[in-house]
């Protein structure tokens, strides 16, 4: 006759229940200097505990210059906090850039750095949306002759062949000094070409444009094509130089397809799709970066290319790549970052500069919360410690 141990069963359950109810009672343990999730059945029927402020000593003061604007920001908005000072590199001349669009229109150009943050042009289509939406302009302004991932940006269609990419990412046969002001440089093959064509299911006003153009230099004679709309082709030869030079064609553009017909001793470093004037967005990201690869562009470089598309505002996103959960001490990174600010002032002496702090990211506690990991506060001040000891704009 077999047993009955259903009793037994049930004593264990109980048993096992307590044990892991009374650990919920231990104090919070650590293992290599991470915290361990502490263990709690109740957890998903149990209110979650109100948000506690963290209070950290090691966290740098703010800056003790006083930011433009600062007493005009309205309640429960986080405003741009403007350490220009009247100078040049502050937000003024780019905000006098916006007002004096309705009197005298113009292209008023924004470049936009950062990592693969923005690399799918999130957050940028939406900013390039709004104010287009407010100031006029249309299309989607920089894209790379050729893409890692095909079809990665929703905002235009893209497509090429016949190309040699390089990257400051990559690890072998980069040239620095050939680089463009995107971190990267195309080099043709017999045949090459780029297709741009708008569309209007991911924002609006990138359908069409008013002007397309593609930025090159060449030590040898370049002949390029433009087909425009699939029906009309111009073509231009263009003679040996040292200097940035950009073929530009103008009209009601919904595609335009460039090829290389000529010009094997060319080096390519981009395309534009923007308007005769209002907002040109220009998204120059690339993925895994802090920003310190911009200190390496050749000055020679910048300068060309503010000269072809001159920069009314410049905006750097970066500290993702650099950020670690326990990280408290970022005077490394902010100190380079000054080399980097000075370089892009000498190249953009015109230009506005607005730091963007580092985006939140999280790291899950011993209680299994979500919590913005404290390298990225400390970061974040930092960051802020740098736009006021340059004299820049930065946003929170």
């Amino acid at each position: 006759m077999e047993r009955n141990v259903l009793g037994q069963t049930g004593g264990l359950v109980l048993l096992v229940l307590a044990m892991l109810l009374a650990l919920h009672a231990l104090p919070p343990l650590r293992w290599g200097g991470r915290p361990l999730r502490r263990v709690d059945l109740l957890a998903d029927v149990r209110p979650p505990a109100p948000p506690v402020a963290e209070e950290d000593t090691l966290l740098p003061p703010p800056p003790q210059l006083k930011p433009v604007f600062v007493d005009t920001c309205p309640a429960g908005m986080t405003c741009i906090e403007d350490y220009g000072g009247g100078t040049s590199h502050g937000m003024s001349s780019f905000y006098r850039a916006l007002s004096g669009l309705e009197e005298c229109p113009r292209p008023v150009r924004i470049a936009y750095f950062g990592d693969s943050f923005i690399e799918a042009d999130i957050l940028t289509a939406d900013l390039r949306e709004m104010l287009q939406a407010r100031y006029g302009g249309c299309g989607v302004g920089f894209v790379p002759v050729t893409s890692a991932v095909n079809g990665f940006r929703p905002t235009v269609r893209h497509a090429f062949e016949g190309w040699e990419s390089h990257s400051a990412t990559d690890s072998t046969g980069f040239r620095r000094d050939l680089q463009g002001i995107s971190g990267h440089y195309f080099l043709p093959r017999p045949g090459a070409f780029v297709e741009l064509r708008g569309q209007k299911s991911y924002a609006s006003r990138l359908d069409t444009c008013g002007r397309a153009s593609i930025v090159f230099r060449s030590r040898g004679v370049v002949a390029l094509s433009a087909a425009i709309n699939r029906e009309t082709t111009v073509r231009r030869t263009f003679p040996p130089a040292d200097s940035l030079r950009e073929m530009v064609v103008e009209g009601r553009i919904g595609s335009v397809r460039w090829t290389v017909e000529e010009g094997d001793s060319a080096c390519f470093y981009g395309t534009f799709l923007d308007g005769e004037d209002g907002i040109a967005l220009d998204n120059f990201s690339l993925r895994g970066m802090s920003g310190l690869s911009l200190g390496h562009i050749p000055l020679e470089t910048l300068r060309g290319f503010n000269a072809l598309r001159p920069y009314d505002l410049l905006v750097l996103q970066y500290g993702l790549n650099v950020a670690t959960e326990q990280g408290r001490k970022y005077a490394y990174y902010t100190d380079k970052m000054k080399t980097v600010i000075g370089h892009l002032k000498t190249a953009f002496p015109e230009a506005s500069i607005l730091l963007v702090g580092v985006g939140d990211r999280d790291y899950r506690d011993e209680n299994g919360e979500l919590r913005t990991m404290p390298g990225i506060r400390h970061l974040a001040r930092y960051q802020q410690l740098l736009a006021a000891d340059e004299k820049i704009a930065f946003w929170n």
